[in-house]
């Protein structure tokens, strides 16, 4: 554990060179890749989405890959295509941008419902079937998906089941006076390829830490109260599902894996919380932020909480 403690700290400081005043999505970045979950990134533009990505894909030592989502993109654009080779006379299968370790889905929200359900088929799966054939994508597979949600024209809405697959939704947000001014002093920007990369041997080390993480059964019963309220108290449309709890657990240790420790604490759960829970709850009066239902929720059944349920 100790190996992949110095492993995970020197990523978030390599990252930290470039992505300035973000350790915290750092950290849950890196929470969900480990955690075999995918990232949605809902936020306007030019505030680093895909800064974000490149440098993690290039400190992580993994394959990148970046496709535009357009209302014209088809589902084979991202897939590949069979296509007959006058050649060799026979059908040759042309592999697309999904076969990569770490893809960048930008403004997924612009491509029509058909394309976004063969990428997130792809997320869900692990491999894409093609004429009948399945084909596996690379290990370890990651998406970061962004989309803007101040703009809905020209766009198509990812229904609930769609966004269910990301194991977390957040946004990186403007810099702070500080951070901002640090980045704008700078003549150029910073070139993510002289960040120090880990070694495939070093990513499976993590891995192998990643699954030593234990979760005790007060935790579980933490977890399960919280699934509970969002079902029971009235407040929203539809409660967390049982793949929701799962892919909670997955953050949580992935959460207690990026700050060095080998179990699941409650704070563990409490901090990735919103980041889970925003885009898979509805609130049934009025629209409210991750903040507020995370705060909502942790309200009733937080494990320091007296008046807890």
């Amino acid at each position: 554990m100790n190996d992949s403690m110095k492993l995970i700290a020197n990523i978030i400081n390599e990252c930290s060179k470039v992505i300035v005043d973000k350790e915290f999505q750092i950290k849950l970045s890196l929470a969900t890749f480990f955690g075999g979950g995918h990232i949605l990134i809902e936020d306007i533009p030019g505030v680093g989405k895909t800064t974000l990505a490149k440098t993690l894909s290039h400190v992580l030592g993994l394959d990148y890959a970046r496709v535009q989502f357009t209302s014209d993109l088809l589902p084979s654009d991202i897939l590949g295509v069979n296509y007959y080779d006058t050649k060799e006379a026979t059908f040759t299968f042309k592999r697309g941008p999904v076969f990569t370790q770490f893809l960048l889905a930008d403004e997924i929200n612009r491509a029509s419902s058909k394309t976004q359900s063969a990428l997130l088929e792809a997320m869900e799966e692990r491999y894409v079937t093609i004429d009948g054939k399945s084909i596996a994508l690379p290990y370890p597979f990651f998406v970061i998906a962004t989309k803007n949600p101040f703009e809905e024209i020209g766009t198509y809405e990812l229904p609930s089941s769609q966004l269910d697959r990301f194991a977390v939704s957040f946004s990186l947000g403007y810099p702070s006076a500080k951070a901002e001014r640090e980045i704008l002093k700078k003549a150029q920007k910073a070139d993510i390829h002289t960040l120090q990369a880990l070694t495939q041997d070093e990513l499976e080390s993590i891995f192998a830490s990643y699954k030593t993480i234990y979760l005790s059964e007060d935790i579980l019963d933490y977890i399960q109260e919280v699934l509970d309220f969002t079902r029971s108290s009235g407040l929203y449309k539809v409660g967390l599902s049982t793949r929701s709890a799962l892919i909670l657990v997955d953050i949580a240790k992935g959460w207690a894996l990026v700050h060095g420790r080998d179990y699941v604490t409650p704070q563990d759960v409490s901090t990735v919380l919103p980041t889970v829970t925003y885009h898979r709850l509805s609130a049934i009066e009025g629209r409210k932020n991750a903040g507020e239902i995370a705060d909502e929720i942790l309200k009733n059944v937080h494990p320091d909480n007296p008046n807890r349920r």
